[in-house]
């Protein structure tokens, strides 16, 4: 099965920082590499910070822009890996282990089977 794992975290963990500056940055390369190395890596990618989202939104046939994410909150989608692993349980046990789980959140969500 796929899930995704969303990387949600705290803006100041999050500015817009170059991944060599980043002091997080051996936590996420280990993590990274871990889900390489036992095959269930299927894709993923870091987020700009959210200063840089434009939100859309479609009223009476007309679009709307606005500057920044859609809700403010306490973390951030900061990025999201594509897992392939057995079931929720093994799913759960890679997302314990993403470096978001110990500062910020981490959501785990089924793909829909088509």
């Amino acid at each position: 099965m796929q899930f995704m794992i969303l990387n949600y975290v705290k803006p100041h963990n999050f500015a817009d920082r170059l991944a060599e500056n980043d002091p997080d940055g051996p936590a996420w390369g280990a993590y990274t590499k871990a889900l390489l190395e036992a095959g269930v890596m299927v894709g993923g990618a870091a987020l700009s910070s959210a200063h840089t989202a434009t939100t859309v939104r479609v009223t009476n046939g007309r679009r709307e822009l606005h500057d920044g994410p859609y809700a403010e909150t306490k973390e951030q989608l900061g990025g999201f890996y594509l897992i392939d692993v057995p079931d929720l349980d093994t799913a759960l046990a890679w997302a314990a282990r993403n470096p978001a789980a110990s500062s910020g959140a981490v959501e785990v969500r089924p793909l829909m089977q088509t």
